[in-house]
């Protein structure tokens, strides 16, 4: 199914005054990044013509439509909206003149006006619509900041993830979602947030649903967060061997983009909360180029030659 959003989650996401807001604004569709500025349609030419595409008026437009004669600005601007457009944008605060406003009332098209610059304009849209447009899934799991690192906990139900975020919470780090992760592509990374509709609550059994922004305050949510490391929490199995080193390198499969993935084992009486802040620091040092179980190994190889030298 083709991907798209509409013009009132254009209206929601981008600061634009409204001039007049056509009765279909909630169910018209944008299905591209791409914008069409309308210079060859204003001029009366259609061929090509890309109706899906938001429509942007910026200097050069406006100064050609003021150049024309009333009768035939009335008569181009018409023949333009006659057209299946979602909506048109005029940007650097120009003056919008009568006959397309007018014109937009008549056709009953969306019409705004924002104080950017058509190239700022065209940067903030770009980067809603590739979001918007972005593939996406939604996982079970809970997303957490830590030490600015994003930090997806996966697991059974009821394995406690959530007493485990809350703890992390209660340590200073930052909850992005409980329970359902929103992940979108974007580019080359996976970026992380929670549905509005739950967006800073958190469930937790025997307690209830708790409000993690008005229990630690402001500083304790965060609305999206890339994610760079997922972890695993599992129940304790005696007959599994885990990774005691750090060598082996495991990763988790998401939207076609390769996460690096630790498992950690829980049993009673293990600070799960204060392991994972050591994984998170320990990922850091990785990402920085310093992995602990290769320096640890190159020494242990070093000693092994002076050895064998001073035999």
């Amino acid at each position: 199914m083709e991907k798209y959003f509409t013009v009132e989650e254009l209206l929601k996401n981008i600061n634009l005054e409204i001039i007049h807001l056509a009765r279909d604004y909630k169910e018209a569709q944008i299905n591209t990044s791409e914008v069409n500025r309308p210079g060859l349609q204003l001029v009366g030419f259609y061929e090509e013509f890309s109706g899906s595409r938001l429509q942007l008026i910026g200097n050069a437009e406006t100064q050609y439509l003021e150049s024309l004669e009333r009768a035939t600005r009335k008569e181009r601007i018409e023949n333009y909206l006659k057209l299946e457009i979602p909506a048109i944008v005029v940007t650097n605060s120009n003056v919008i003149s009568d006959e397309l406003k007018e014109a937009a009332i008549k056709k009953d098209k969306t019409l705004l006006l924002t104080s950017s610059t058509t190239s700022k304009f065209m940067n903030d849209y770009y980067t809603l619509a590739s979001k918007k447009l972005a593939p996406k899934i939604s996982i079970h799991g809970v997303l957490i900041e830590i030490y600015g690192l994003g930090v997806l906990l996966t697991g059974k139900s009821g394995i406690g993830k959530s007493e485990t975020a809350l703890d992390l919470v209660s340590r200073g780090h930052r909850l992005i979602s409980d329970d359902i992760v929103e992940i979108t592509k974007v580019n080359d990374y996976l970026e992380g947030e929670s549905p509005e509709l739950t967006r800073h609550f958190m469930e937790l059994r025997g307690v209830g649903i708790l409000d993690i922004e008005r229990l630690y305050g402001v500083g304790s949510v965060k609305q999206t967060q890339e994610i760079d490391l997922v972890i695993e929490l599992e129940n304790w199995d005696m007959d599994k061997s885990y990774d005691r080193l750090g060598f082996d390198e495991t990763y988790t499969e998401i939207l076609s983009t390769n996460i690096p993935t630790i498992s950690i084992p829980m049993k009673p009486g293990r600070n799960i909360a204060l392991v994972i802040e050591v994984a998170s620091r320990n990922h850091i040092q990785k990402k920085l180029g310093y992995n602990a179980a290769i320096e640890l190994n190159n020494r242990v190889l070093e000693k092994i030659k002076e050895r064998k030298k001073n035999n």
